[in-house]
């Protein structure tokens, strides 16, 4: 069920939206409910007791989390009702009994976007008090980013702030979290129940879609990658290839703004570099593993970007002042200078004050994770292929070449035909509305372009409507255009309305997307007002960050508003779900 919300044309004013917005977002709150009363009518009288799951998440993990949560809380005679932390008013919140939160922290120790207005809310001055709230936090993050968890650690503080009662103390989960926060939700359901007064007895359970290869990390699909072509031109400084997989007879189904998992298998020249390095062979037996070293460190443990522990661990035991005065003084931006470039291999050729066991040195490893792309095609224009859009990473640095863990690995390292781990992986949070007569205004420089490729096929498998607007851009045309024919064609055929370009190393002064868009501010607002649905893929630390300072310009410029004004307008088009984006 969909939330419902305001048009903006609707003939009110803004005190009457505001209101009428609450009722709306109270009443979906509470028909929510009534669906699950309905589906576990005649189980129990005792199974009446909602727990509210609400989860804020930049990818889609959260939200599956929220779902085997949803089912512990039946199995504890709880009713669960699992909505985003953006569609929940401050008011229905504020009236919530029991609530769990799952939250990823995106970036540096930001809210992720559909949990952005929630925290705006409880961290204003005006938040309600919630002294009848029972609460728990459940929190997922990645230690290699400065703010690991941030978000749900925000969030936590912020309800006992608010007079909120916890009934679990906070998990704080790394990029390995499904056994944990698994664990976690068994421990806290029976003690929501026990708040909640449950009697424990179990709901019935909706009916589960059997469970196939490739629909989740844990049970991975063996998809033969039947083609690699270079996108980018021979003289870019940069390798974009377009990737197909094979999807006959999987079973899987994705939607347009969905990522596809990649699981990785590391270099194996850097393999041989640290066996050497640790005077070990591949076949060298590690205590507790039932797999080598050399497998361990080619399948199981990342390696080319060095852990935390590592990192700590060869501070405090290297005579290397730089990196001992940098990590005593808690210098993040010196620290990230010294590490840039430099791989596990790297620091373990420091000069070491002792010596490093291979047991030690495994305990010390971060779990190989999968890398996760925008999927790049619709299933409706490609019922049988994937598609994927990358840049392969490759520098050098110390005398030694380095590449990409993932990227490399499929450019180089897997054959045609050769059948790499993949799964799908949702992003409900970015998706093409299913109004086909909506505007699309799409953002995506360089491999940004992904989803919009998907979603323009989409479109037109679908006979929508809709004029579609895409922004595009990287350092050279000659070079750099990739999907050259295929854009140009859809804009000839009329799916691509406007297709507007910023090649920012074509001329002395730099332009990118952000500048085309301030050029076009005029029609963009226009569309904007039209209903018309704002997206942005690609890089978050600068350019979805140019991008947002453009969208505000514009709308104060060509809309006419104060700063105040356009930032109350950018809100409301993310409660409507119009500002979307999948940046990285």
């Amino acid at each position: 069920m969909k939330i419902p919300y305001i048009p903006e044309d609707a003939p009110f004013n803004g005190d009457q939206k505001y209101w009428l917005a609450g009722f709306l977002a109270g009443l979906h709150s509470r028909l929510l409910v009534l669906e699950d009363n309905k589906q576990v009518a005649g189980t129990t009288a005792a199974a009446t007791t909602q727990l509210h799951i609400l989860f804020g998440s930049q990818t889609g993990n959260a939200e599956a989390l929220a779902q085997s949560a949803a089912k512990a809380a039946r199995a504890q005679g709880l009713v669960p009702v699992v909505q985003g932390l953006g569609e929940v008013d401050i008011e229905v919140f504020a009236t919530m009994r029991h609530v769990l939160i799952i939250t990823s922290t995106y970036g540096e120790g930001e809210m992720p976007d559909n949990a952005q207005l929630f925290w705006q809310a409880i961290s204003a001055s005006t938040a309600p008090r919630l002294e009848q709230m029972h609460f728990a936090v459940l929190a997922i993050g990645d230690t290699g980013y400065d703010g690991f968890c941030q978000a749900g650690k925000f969030i936590d503080m912020r309800l006992e702030q608010l007079g909120a009662k916890r009934v679990s103390d906070r998990i704080d989960c790394d990029i390995d979290y499904e056994e944990p926060s698994n664990q976690w939700i068994a421990t806290s359901m029976p003690q929501f129940a026990a708040s909640a007064g449950s009697s424990g007895t179990a709901l019935e359970n909706l009916p589960e879609a059997p469970v196939i290869p490739g629909s989740n990390k844990q049970n991975p699909y063996a998809a033969a990658l039947i083609t690699n072509k270079r996108l980018s031109g021979a003289n870019s400084g940069k390798d974009i290839r377009h990737f197909e997989f094979d999807l006959t007879d999987s079973g899987l189904k994705y939607e347009a703004g969905d990522a596809l998992g990649v699981i990785p298998v590391n270099d194996p020249s850097l393999v041989s570099l640290l066996l050497k390095q640790l005077n070990s062979d591949y076949e060298t037996p590690v205590s507790g593993f039932d797999r080598s070293l050399g497998d361990l460190l080619t399948y199981q443990f990342e390696i080319s970007e060095p852990s935390r522990k590592l990192i700590e661990w060869v501070g405090q035991n290297t005579t290397n002042q730089e990196l001992r005065h940098v990590l005593q003084h808690d210098d993040k931006e010196a620290l990230g200078v010294w590490l840039w470039g430099k791989d596990t291999l790297d620091l373990l050729q420091l000069e070491l004050t002792r010596s490093l066991s291979i047991p030690e040195f495994v305990a010390l490893l971060r779990p190989l994770q999968h890398r996760a792309y925008s999927i790049s095609s619709s299933s409706k224009a490609h019922p049988n292929q994937v598609h994927l859009t990358i840049a392969t990473l490759r520098y050098q640095s110390t005398g030694r070449v380095r590449s990409g863990v993932c990227s490399a690995y499929l450019a180089e390292r897997v054959g045609r035909g050769e059948k790499p781990a993949i799964f799908i992986s949702p992003n409900k949070s970015f998706r093409v509305p299913a109004n086909g007569e909506a505007p699309l205004i799409m953002v995506g420089p360089g491999t940004g372009i992904a989803p919009f490729r998907a979603f323009l096929q989409e479109r037109q498998s679908v006979g929508a409507t809709g004029k579609n607007w895409l922004f595009f851009g990287d350092q050279h045309q000659e070079h750099d255009f990739i999907y050259r024919d295929e854009l140009l064609a859809w804009k000839e055929s009329g799916l691509l309305t406007h297709l507007d370009l910023a090649f920012s190393r074509d001329q002395s002064s730099k332009i990118y997307v952000q500048h085309r868009m301030m050029e076009q501010g005029a029609e963009l607002f226009a569309w904007l007002e039209q209903g018309g649905y704002f997206y942005v893929c690609g890089d978050a630390s600068r350019m979805a960050k140019d991008v947002d300072k453009a969208l505000y310009q514009v709308i104060m410029q060509f809309g006419g508003m104060s700063a105040e004004r356009a930032a109350d307008y950018v809100d409301q088009l993310k409660k409507e779900k119009r500002y979307l984006r999948d940046v990285y």
